[in-house]
Order: structure tokens, then C-alpha cells, then sequence
């Protein structure tokens, strides 16, 4: 089982062994929710959204400045 995560312009299929949500993601990927947009399947959710077989994770990094 597995899902697709995309993030910083690479695309990889992790492993899905156990139930998941975005935020265990953005933890392993060290990302705070905060600074990010997180979509699943092309819409966009919270951080306790469960990760399922197939499906394709987009985290969207925001830019900061002025």
C-alpha cells in the first residue's frame, strides 16, 4: 500500500503501512501546518485528514515577505 506525496517539486510514492493523517506527514517531514497548504486529491484539507491507499498528497510551502 502506498500514496503519492509531492513536495519541493519532487514527486515519490511513500509507503503506507498504518493509518495515517497529513499532520504525522508534515511531522516526518519536519513542516509546520502553519507555513504550509496541504491538498488531497486536489482538495484541500486539515491536518487530521487520514492518507489512504492511492491517494496523492500536495503540500504547498507558503512564502513569507514584503
Amino acid at each position: 500500500m502506498s500514496f503519492t506525496l509531492i513536495f519541493e517539486n519532487k514527486k515519490e510514492d511513500k509507503e503506507l503501512t498504518e493509518e495515517i493523517c497529513v499532520q504525522d506527514v508534515l511531522n516526518d517531514l519536519d513542516v509546520s501546518i502553519e507555513s504550509t497548504v496541504v491538498k488531497k486529491n486536489g482538495e484541500i484539507v486539515e491536518e487530521e485528514a487520514i492518507i489512504k491507499e492511492g491517494d496523492e498528497v500536495q503540500i504547498i510551502q507558503i512564502v513569507y515577505g514584503g
